[in-house]
């Protein structure tokens, strides 16, 4: 049985969305305190994968932000009023 709960706790899930929402399903089960031990065990153990999972997402869209904003972002000079 110990060897099903860390296959479940390695699964990756399909997508940032996907695991926000697993998530959000395990602490509504933790916090109503019905869980035995070994569940709330396994369901944390799940939690700290999805909560890396996500973290991880949020990284690397920041450092996807961060590459696209740097080929955007060019010194802004204003016409002059001149050349018009």
């Amino acid at each position: 049985m110990a060897k099903s709960s860390k296959q479940v706790a390695s699964t990756q899930p399909e997508s940032f969305e996907a695991a926000s929402a697993e998530l959000e399903k395990i602490v509504l089960a933790m916090e109503t305190g019905q869980m035995s031990l070994e569940a709330s065990l396994s369901a944390y153990q799940r939690g700290v994968v999805l909560l890396q999972y996500c973290q991880n997402k949020l990284q690397d869209a920041q450092q996807q932000v961060k590459i696209l904003e740097a080929d955007m972002l060019k010194n802004f000079t204003k016409p002059d009023p001149d050349e018009r």
